[in-house]
């Protein structure tokens, strides 16, 4: 397989797809992207909370994955993430999940604002992490996010 058709490439659901409500989206339990340096994934998961075992019986399962090239150097990881998605949603269907989660394993480049509760504890651990992970810490607050902090975090386009 080349590197294009790898980018380009969406797994379909195992099974039928059933468990979508006619013309709705279909409840999944997660959504969790994983954001590379060369490339993004959006895998779906059911069967991993309790109404997810009901809907998927026999255990969790992958409903589908999609891949799309990371944007990282287009300064925006959303627009790797959106590709994704759309490829999976192209193969399964729309999706209603009740979580979402990103990860990264890119290798420096990921533009981050960092949040806690407290400065010494919270935000300065929040700060390690992203600085551990490679990412550049672009903003870092503690305590409540006030206007000024939003309007700052836009501002710097994490």
């Amino acid at each position: 397989m080349t590197a294009g058709e790898e980018r380009e490439r969406s797994v379909p659901p195992a099974g039928d797809g059933a468990g979508a409500a006619a013309g709705g989206p279909r409840p999944v339990d997660a959504l969790v992207a994983e954001i590379g340096s060369t490339t993004t994934v959006v895998t779906a998961f059911d069967g991993l909370s309790e109404e997810g075992r009901r809907r998927q019986p026999g255990g969790p399962r992958v409903v589908g994955q999609g891949v799309a090239p990371t944007s990282v150097a287009d300064g925006d990881v959303t627009i790797g993430v959106n590709g994704a998605r759309a490829r999976l949603e192209a193969a399964v269907g729309p999706l209603a999940p009740r979580l979402t989660l990103a990860t990264s394993s890119a290798a420096g480049g990921l533009r981050m604002t960092v949040h806690g509760l407290t400065q010494r504890m919270t935000a300065m651990a929040a700060r390690e992490a992203a600085l551990g992970a490679g990412a550049v810490v672009k903003y870092q607050t503690a305590g409540r996010l006030r206007d000024h902090d939003l309007r700052r975090i836009e501002e710097e386009r994490p």
